[in-house]
């Protein structure tokens, strides 16, 4: 039997400094049954060039462009729609993946039967450099941790389409994975990570992630418009979200040896 197709999406924008080596992770994996879907979000630089240039010596791997700068949550919902997989995978234009990602992922669905699998990774800073941590998460993971926080990493999950669908990416501008994996969770109500490190993910300056105010502001609109909570509600939310974020998930951090 033929291996299942998988389905990557990628956003990107003016990823000319990272995208080439990203490309190169998928292309290293051990599982090659698999479509690369870069979406650009408008790039002005030379990201364009450097995606032709990988197409033109594998068909695997393809590129389409929004006709105007939307988000990267537009960015995935292009790709997802246009996904011929039976597996939609996730991977960020700066992000990498370890060689056996996608086959350890794809057995371990299969094997236990589960439309759904996530892992842990390590993190690296902007030039791949290890910063010798690593994002862990519980090993059976229920909807109301995730309510609370996302333990799932975006370039770690990947859902079966033929039980979920389809998923659509929220218009939000930030913070659509959470909104993704809440709404596999609430279906299935619990998931198993593979209790390994998969992938790397890229700790950047100008990130989202490096600002806490903004991230807590994106937090707080997947409560009020998500969820569709009132303020009172969501205020109240993320109370129980800074709890968590402070006092429960350092316990998932962990530091590796030097």
């Amino acid at each position: 039997m033929q291996a299942a197709l998988v389905s990557i999406i990628t956003p990107c924008y003016n990823s000319e400094k990272f995208i080439a080596q990203t490309i190169r992770s998928v292309q290293s994996q051990t599982y090659t049954h698999w479509e690369l879907l870069i979406v650009d979000d408008c790039s002005t630089d030379g990201t364009k060039q450097i995606v032709k240039d990988f197409m033109e010596d594998d068909p695997r791997v393809t590129f389409h462009q929004l006709r105007k700068n939307s988000g990267a949550g537009v960015a995935r919902n292009l790709a997802v729609e246009m996904a011929g997989g039976k597996y939609i995978a996730f991977l960020d234009a700066d992000d990498l993946w370890m060689p056996e990602k996608l086959e350890k992922q794809v057995n371990f669905m299969q094997s236990n039967h589960l439309p759904f699998t996530f892992s842990f990774y390590d993190c690296i800073d902007e030039d791949g450099n290890p910063l010798q941590k690593r994002i862990e998460a519980p090993k059976t993971l229920r909807y109301i941790q995730l309510f609370f926080c996302n333990f799932i990493g975006n370039l770690t999950g990947i859902y079966d389409v033929e039980y979920f669908g389809k998923i659509p990416i929220s218009g939000i501008r930030k913070r659509q994975d959470w909104m993704v994996w809440l709404t596999v969770l609430k279906k299935i109500r619990k998931a198993k990570p593979i209790p390994e490190s998969l992938a790397f993910y890229r700790v950047r300056r100008d990130s989202i992630s490096a600002s806490k105010f903004t991230l807590l502001q994106h937090n707080f609109a997947v409560y009020r418009l998500f969820h569709k909570f009132s303020v009172f509600t969501s205020l109240v939310c993320m109370c129980g979200f800074l709890f968590v974020q402070l006092m429960v998930k350092p316990m998932y951090t962990r530091k590796l040896n030097q």
